[in-house]
This record gives C-alpha cells, structure tokens and sequence, in this order.
C-alpha cells in the first residue's frame, strides 16, 4: 500500500490498492492520472475516461455529499434491500457465490412477494468533512471490490463505519460483508447499522442470521418478531422471507423452535400457515406439512397452491392413491375449478390411467378449447390408446393454433406414418427443421425414403442430418446400416459397422453388427462382439439375452445359451424378451412344462408374433395341436404377414 502523503495546496495522494502500480490523484481542478504500462489514461474535469470504467472524480463528487453511497460495484452487491443479498448470507459455502434459487425438498409454490411499501423516516446522517483518510479508504473499497478482492473492500467499509458512524456506510459494509462471507464483519457492521438505525429491518434480518448460527435462539426471536411488527408487508410475506433464511441454515431443530415460536397466534391465518408448511416441507418434516396444509384447506378450501402442494405431499408419502381421491371428493364439491381438474387429470396420466385421464382432459377441452396444454395432452392419450383419428384432431388443431407447432407437426408425421400414408408423414417430418424432434423426424423422413425405394437418397439424407454429440452420430450409423441390411445389402451395412468401430468401442454399434452379422449367418461375429460388451459390462441383460437366444436357436450349445439367459432373467426379470428366450431354450432342453410357463409369462406381457410362434410350437409338440392352432390363429389376426409365424404354421400344420 502506499503512503498516504499531502502538500498545502496541491494535495497528491499516494493510493495503493493492491494493483501494479501506485495511482497518484491531484486534487486541484480535480483531474486524475494514472500509468499503468501500455494502459494509461486520463480523466478530464468533465469526467471523460479513456481505457478504464472507473471515474474518480465521479467518487469525489458523489463522498463529498454527505458520503451517499456509490453504485460502482453494483455487480459485486445489490444498493436495493437486503431481503435480496441476503439469500447470500445463509450459505455455508466458503467462496463467493453465484446466487441460485434454494433447493427444496418438495416443490411448494411460494407466494408472491411484493416491494413493501413500508417506508421508515431515514435515519440522520452526520454532517462530516471529506478528509484525506476518508476518501483514501472509500476508493480503496470501491475499487477493491471492483476487482474482486473483497477482503479489503470489507476491512476499509468497516473501519470507515466505525469512524463515520454513518448508517449509509455501516449499511454498506454490511452488504459487502455479507456477499463475501465475512460472518463476524457482518456482524459487527450490521450492528453499528441497527445502533444507527433502530428500526432497519434489514439490519435485523442480518443480526437474526447471525443468532441462530451462534444458537442464540432468543437474541434471533427478538430481531425476527421486530420484522414482522414493523413493516407494512402481509404477514405471509414477512414469514416467507424468514422461511426461506431458517430453510438454508444448518441446525434446522432450532431452526423449527424460531418458526414454532414465531407462529404462536397465527394459527387461524392460512397464509401464514402456508408458509409455515413450506418450511416445514423444507425440512423434511413432511408429516406436519400434511397437518399444516389440511388445516389450510379447511380455512381456504379454494386455495389452488394448497391444493397442489398437499398433492405433491401425500405423493412424496407415497399415498398417491389418497391424493387421487382427495381431489375426487374436492372436485365434486368445485366441478368448475379448472385447475384443480388440471392437476387430477396429470396425476391420473402419472398413475398410467390413461382412460381416466383422457374423460378428466375432455372436460377441461370443453372448458378451455384452445388450451394448448389440454389439447396436447389428448392427442398424446388418444395416440397412447391407438386411436389416430382422435389424435390427429387434436395435434391438428395445435398446429393450426401456432402453437407448439413443432411438437405437433412432429406427432402428426408420427401418426400418418402408422397409417401408412407415407406421402403425408414426410411432408410433416421436412416441416421439423429445428427444435427437440428435429432429429427423430429427420432420421424417419429418411427411413421412409428407403421404404420407398430411394435407398441411395435415403443415405445421402441420413449423412446430412445435423447432429449434437456422439449418441446421435451413432444412431444414424445404425439406420443407415439398417436401412441396407433390409435391402439385403449386408456386406455394404458391415462395411459402415467396421469403419465405424475401428479403433472405437461403442456397445450399441456392436450390438448392431452382431445382428446384422446374425442375419448374414456369421456367428463367429456375433458371438465375439456380444462377448465384447458383456467384459466391459457383466450385466448387460440385452446382450445376454441376444448371446444366449442365438446360441438355443442356431446350435446345439443349449446348457451354455441356458446360462447366459439365467443371467439375463435374474437381472431383467420382466422382460418379454428374456422370457421368451428362457422359454425357448427349455424347450431345446425338452423341458417342455417348464417352457410352456415362460412362454406364457412372455406372451401375457406382449402379444409377439414370435412369441406366439414358440408358444404354439412347444403345445404342438406336447400334444395339444389345438391349443396351438388356437394361438397361431389369434397371433395371425394381428400379423398376418409375420414371417417367423407363417413359417411355424407351415412347417408343423401345412
């Protein structure tokens, strides 16, 4: 730092503020030089700066008023109030922050907070002369701060509120303190604030912060119960505020004691109820929440963020069930609550009730026509039930609404590609170029090209496609060696599989070579790059599965395919696949009872041509050709060009 040093009449200050060089300022006329290097410049008496955003004559101006506080480092702390900067204070993290929202354990909505309109008479600030020391500490501060060095920005502010006895300063040493976290700075400017200043409440909310982290519950209690007695803000508000700082604080029993005690005669205020079950929530004390929000809806049954934060509660205790009821009984009483309807529909769709849910949006269809949520949420339950007329109606009408066009237009390709209407659903698909289908839409516009022959344009699509990391890049290697493996063109596919792959390990792209090299009836591929996947990943259930089917089907290895399929079945214990495959090598085992159970199992969860050709196939040979022929014929009336079926049928019934 450099000496402070002073002439009679041209005062020059010697001011080291830790940068690479001392800044000397010249009072007379007020004109400032600095040289610093290459980077030099030069404040006139207008004020003008060249190469530097710091105007010193500006500081002058503004400390010789009375000493009002400057904004210029308004990007390290806020000149508003501290019921904003002080969401800095209550964390425990060491380095300075970027300010985020809290994160809660259960998603609450908060209640609007609006500017309090309390304006107390500002305290008297004391008529003091802009001395050399003063002026000295103030730019060290402000330009400390300003590149980032908070500890001495804070040491100065601090020193100046004790000397100045200004509150304006004290406030300000109290903020930097506070957004460096200098807990014991804070605390002591917060104080010299408050003397100053009796009735801040931000001084308070600060002074109660510190409290609770000393655990001086009573000492926090008195600063507190002066927030909410002396501000014009609703109750609730003044509460939120409060929730949210005990929310963050470590000791959060204490921090329930401060709320239980502050909440005595407020037990008829849903408000402040509500806040107070937010709090509750946050702390994982979701049981009081439910007591707190049920008693909040007996006050104010039209509460809708009651409503939906005891759906969210009852839902974290696993009582979804309970919640699906509650609003039943609730939208008996409130036919007409739209919103109410809305979070039972979304909750019938969480639950799979897709049926349910459908009936609940039409209701709300006729209510609100062209609510966009509404509408999409229908064309996605009719898709859902495979009703494409009904869904088409409605993604219609989105896209010709504007809105969530893309996401329409998207499900409209979707839909005319399963009614075969090919023509349609690449018009729909070249319509995505942007947003989050973009992709999906661009790779089927592509597989469509192949089905209509246009194999080579179909590849030259795919290669254009614009992709966003290596899973996408991915994906169009496979529909591209897809797209040739269904032309039969297998080498040509094996060639884009081996350039990919060389030198690169990717379990999804050797899982498409090894079926590819199945088709090609190279088992030795096969069974090498499974084997592959499955040293890098045990318990890759597909490839098991994949490994052990192949090996049933296509050689005589059935105890070693009975093994790998064991494992994939312990692990995948659902899946229609494995079950399949489990029948399946059973019945290569002549185990016959045993692979007709799994085989059941498998087609009870998916009515699977193949599935159904393995089923029927193991009653023929068991005897009971007509319980065969009975599941071929049912499998036939869904798939009737099924390929595995009809060959099953022609071999044992021609």
């Amino acid at each position: 730092m450099g000496a402070l040093k002073t002439r009679e009449n041209n005062q020059i200050f010697y001011i080291g503020v830790d940068l690479a060089c001392s800044a000397y300022l010249v009072k007379t006329g007020l004109k400032c030089y600095h040289r610093r290097g290459e980077n030099s410049y030069f404040i006139t008496e207008r004020g003008t700066i060249d190469n530097y955003s710091l105007s010193i004559s500006y500081w002058i101006t503004k400390v010789s008023t009375m000493f009002k506080p400057v904004n210029r480092i308004s990007h390290i702390i806020s000149h508003g109030s501290v019921l904003l900067s002080l969401a800095l204070i209550v964390s425990a993290c060491s380095t300075v922050p970027t300010q985020t929202g809290p994160a809660t354990s259960l998603e609450i909505p908060a209640p609007q907070v609006s500017q309090d309109p309390y304006q107390p008479t500002p305290p008297k600030r004391p008529d003091l002369e802009l001395t050399e020391d003063i002026l000295f500490k103030l730019l060290v501060a402000e330009i400390a701060g300003q590149r980032g060095q908070l500890d001495v920005a804070v040491k100065n502010y601090l020193e100046l509120a004790r000397s100045t006895r200004d509150p304006e300063i004290a406030s300000r040493a109290t903020r930097i303190a506070v957004y460096a976290r200098d807990d014991q700075s804070a605390f002591e400017a917060a104080k010299i604030w408050l003397e100053l200043d009796p009735v801040n409440t931000d001084a308070h909310q600060v002074l109660a912060v510190m409290a609770v982290r000393e655990g001086d519950i009573d000492t926090a209690l008195a600063h507190f119960d002066h927030i909410l007695k002396n501000s014009d803000a609703l109750f609730d508000q003044k509460l939120w505020v409060i929730a949210n700082l005990l929310g963050k604080e470590q000791d959060q029993a204490m921090a329930k004691e401060i709320m239980d005690r502050l909440m005595a005669g407020h037990q008829d205020d849903p408000e402040a109820l509500y806040a107070y079950a937010h709090v509750m929530a946050r702390m994982d004390e979701v049981d009081r929440a439910r007591e707190l929000l049920e008693h909040v809806l007996e006050l104010v049954p039209d509460n809708i963020n009651a409503a939906m934060s005891y759906v969210s509660i009852l839902q974290k205790q696993g009582n979804t069930g309970s919640a699906i009821e509650w609003l039943e009984k609730s939208l008996n009483n409130k036919k007409d609550n739209f919103n109410l309807r809305m979070i039972y529909a979304r909750l019938l769709t969480d639950e799979k009730r897709f049926g349910d849910a459908r009936r609940q949006f039409e209701i709300l269809a006729t209510e609100a026509p062209n609510n966009t949520d509404v509408l999409f949420a229908l064309g996605l339950l009719y898709l859902q039930d495979n009703r494409l007329d009904e869904s088409e109606t409605y993604f219609q009408r989105l896209s010709d609404l504007g809105e969530r066009k893309e996401d329409a237009n998207y499900y409209l390709g979707r839909i005319a590609e399963e009614k075969n209407d090919l023509e349609k659903a690449a018009v729909w698909y070249q319509s995505l170029q942007q947003g989050n289908n973009y992709f999906d839409a661009q790779v089927r516009f592509g597989m469509i090209l192949a089905k209509q022959g246009k194999i080579e344009e179909a590849r030259q699509h795919l290669q254009g496609i614009r992709v966003e990391g290596t899973e996408q890049k991915n994906i169009l290697i496979q529909a591209e060696g897809e797209l040739l493996s269904e032309e039969k063109r297998y080498d040509d596919a094996l060639a884009i599989y081996n350039e990919a792959l060389k030198d690169n390990y990717d379990a999804d792209l050797l899982y498409s070579r090894a079926m590819l090299a199945e088709k090609m009836g190279r088992l030795d591929i096969l069974e090498a790059d499974l084997k592959v996947i499955l040293e890098r990943d045990p318990k890759n259930s597909q490839a098991l599965n994949a490994l052990g089917y192949t090996l049933a089907d296509r050689t005589d290895r059935y105890e070693e395919a009975y093994e790998f399929i064991k494992q994939a079945l312990e692990i995948n214990p659902n899946d229609f696949y494995i079950l399949d495959s489990m029948g399946w090598v059973l019945y290569r085992l002549g185990r016959l009872e045993e692979s007709e159970d799994y085989l059941n199992k498998a087609l009870a969860v998916r009515q699977d041509p193949e599935i159904a050709a393995h089923l029927g196939e193991v009653l023929w040979v068991k005897g009971d050709k007509a319980a065969a022929k009975e599941i071929w014929e049912a499998a036939l009336q869904e798939t009737p060009e099924d390929a595995r079926l009809l060959d099953v049928i022609k071999r044992f019934n021609p």
